[in-house]
């Protein structure tokens, strides 16, 4: 079993704390991504797990045992970094060997455990070559390989893909999947890339400032995020927020007033809001539409970026501060300088009270 349990994990560097009292709990054979803005912890409470950095306070438990004060070596785990530190002078065969190696393995499991890894990624063919002789992707697959023949009970991958180009990024997500559909083992992978944690995850464990914001599926998060951090941080582009009054409560509906005096209705449950209390209305790129009447809004297109499959419109709304960010058919002819109507539809739409906490949407 290879479970991991964070219970109040606390970090601090001197008088700093980073880590303000973790809980969670990642099931055997999950892949789990940490997600947030730099600086929210996320690769700090990955090196945790590791043993590379000491728990302040709190418990970690990996296969249920308690490991606090186990050493990395003991603890069931195999790093996979940002930096390759591929050895320049060793082979692939030998850069992937060199941990069981100093474990004392003898050469036969050795060349066994390498082999294995090397036909799981593809890289048989590279096994003679030098790191100078390998692409980008490559080093990368090797330096996963070096992880795969340790035969962990926990993968930890402290954004891999942040050196390779576009490309090469889909096609490791890919490979990166396939491992772990394969493997069966527990994945935790850190990514300041929301693209990357959507693609690649069982769960998303959104951080920020050291505090766990939202634990769900990709698209739990997306559809249902709990607040406006949340909202904001997943999905790309990111959702369009606007400052509203609340105006009326119903059955499973809102009203909120926008800057320019118009009316949306949303469909939330807001019972128990203050009528007249400041609300943020989100709707996201895609949800927008130009055929509904209802829940019209009248903006100017400042700006139109026309991407092939689609159109991205930036609409300037009277008294909103922001630009709407509109994903649109590729087709569609609105030009800048152009007045359109657009709707936002009830079911689409998220509302968020003054502390930034989502209504429940229905």
């Amino acid at each position: 079993m290879s479970e991991v349990v964070l219970r109040g994990i606390r970090k601090s560097f001197g008088d700093i704390e980073t880590l303000h009292g973790i809980d969670l709990d990642i099931k055997d054979g999950e892949f789990v991504v940490f997600v947030g803005p730099s600086g929210c912890g996320k690769s700090t409470l990955l090196r945790t797990i590791a043993g590379l950095e000491d728990i302040t306070a709190g418990d970690l438990m990996i296969g249920g045992e308690r490991c606090n004060d186990v050493p990395p070596a003991k603890r069931g785990v195999a790093m996979v970094f940002q930096s390759y530190a591929l050895y320049p002078h060793m082979t692939v065969a030998e850069n992937m060997a060199f941990g069981l190696k100093l474990a004392g393995v003898d050469k036969k499991e050795m060349a066994t455990a390498v082999d294995r890894a090397a036909k799981i990624l593809q890289i048989e063919h590279l096994l003679e070559r030098k790191p100078k002789a390998l692409s980008g992707g490559q080093r990368q697959r090797v330096a996963i390989g070096r992880a795969i023949v340790r035969k962990p009970n926990v993968f930890l991958f402290d954004e891999p893909l942040s050196n390779l180009d576009a490309a090469l990024r889909v096609q490791t997500r890919r490979e990166i999947t396939k491992l772990h559909r394969e493997l069966n083992t527990t994945m935790i992978y850190v990514t300041h890339d929301q693209v990357e944690a959507m693609t690649l995850a069982d769960r998303i464990v959104v951080l920020n400032a050291g505090n766990v914001e939202q634990v769900g599926s990709p698209l739990e998060l997306y559809h249902h995020p709990r607040n406006l951090f949340v909202a904001g941080f997943i999905g790309s582009p990111k959702m369009n927020f606007i400052e509203a009054k609340l105006t009326a409560v119903g059955q499973g509906v809102a009203s909120a007033q926008l800057p320019d005096g118009s009316s949306v209705e949303v469909a939330v449950d807001a019972s128990g809001a203050q009528i007249g209390s400041k609300v943020t209305l989100g709707i996201r790129p895609e949800h927008f539409v130009f055929d509904q009447s209802d829940n019209a809004v009248q903006g100017q297109v400042a700006a139109a970026e026309h991407l092939g499959e689609a159109t991205m419109f930036y609409v300037q709304l009277p008294g909103v501060a922001e630009q709407l960010v509109i994903r649109a058919d590729a087709e569609h002819g609105a030009s800048a300088g152009q007045t359109i109507s657009i709707g936002l539809p009830r079911g689409r739409c998220h509302l968020f009270n003054e502390a930034g906490i989502a209504f429940q949407r229905v």
